[in-house]
């Protein structure tokens, strides 16, 4: 699974652009003399599997013994030059949609305390390591204004890139917002990762919260999140037919805001 995720993570950068992957490099540190090697085979064979998903080809990698495991890929993708979708580009009126639920960071930092059932674990890690592959490819059919993938910035730190980069406003509602599940119980039990509570303070003057949300609803906007899903903005006039098609292909996705012409780089959340 570790080997899966890291795969899917590295992965995303290419789909999030609209891009094809191409070819993949293994990049492993590991302590060849310390950890057994079947856990270095079954981390190579996890990621194997997903870039055989993705249709790209393994091509050869590096590796050095390390005291601490670590484990990630460089991949290399193809992309139109007309088709390339940025993190800016967003227009007024455009609807954001978000392709998986949010609460990763919230969750795996819980697993590291031993606070999750197997259920609850393969929920999320079957998250994490889900190619952004199916959502690329159905939004190949529509006029995509911004895109980006959500990871160690979180859902509002992304997007607040991409609001900034659009020169845009933004308003997400909370309600219809993904969050995997037990994500506010495990925040009121203070398993939160630093970088959330990062993420929350640098966003501190740039997101207006509606005086319903607390702190901890905050912090899951907020979350700092592996492997995430993406962030699209497109035509209001596109939205519903594209989150269809979307959620058709088996793709967790929700409309959860929309563009707006007001200040430049801000967002509200009510």
């Amino acid at each position: 699974m570790f080997g899966q995720i890291a795969a899917a993570n590295a992965l995303s950068d290419v789909y999030a652009m609209g891009g094809k992957p191409i070819t993949v490099m293994n990049i492993v540190a590991f302590p060849i003399n310390t950890l057994d090697k079947s856990i270095l085979a079954d981390i190579l064979a996890g990621a194997a599997e997903k870039v055989r998903e993705s249709g790209a080809s393994l091509v050869g990698g590096h590796s050095i013994d390390d005291k601490e495991p670590k484990f990630g890929l460089s991949v290399t993708g193809t992309v139109h030059p007309n088709r390339i979708r940025a993190n800016a580009g967003a227009k007024p009126g455009d609807r954001l949609i978000l392709t998986k639920p949010i609460g990763v960071g919230i969750l795996t930092t819980a697993i590291k305390r031993d606070l999750l059932d197997q259920e609850d674990i393969e929920k999320v890690t079957g998250v994490m390591a889900t190619l952004n592959k199916n959502a690329a490819e159905v939004m190949d059919g529509y006029n995509v204004h911004a895109c980006t993938d959500v990871t160690g910035f979180g859902l509002l730190g992304h997007a607040m890139e991409m609001a900034e980069g659009s020169q845009v406003e933004m308003t997400i509602h909370y309600e219809n917002v993904p969050i995997l599940p037990r994500t506010k119980e495990l925040a009121e039990q203070k398993v939160v990762p630093g970088g959330t509570k990062k993420n929350h303070a640098w966003l501190t003057d740039r997101v207006e919260y509606s005086s319903n949300l607390d702190e901890l609803d905050q912090l899951i906007l907020c979350d700092a999140i592996t492997s995430g899903g993406l962030l699209v903005s497109v035509p209001e006039n596109e939205a519903e037919k594209l989150l269809q098609q979307l959620l058709g292909n088996h793709v967790d996705a929700r409309i959860i805001g929309e563009v707006t012409s007001g200040n430049p780089g801000f967002i509200k959340v009510f």
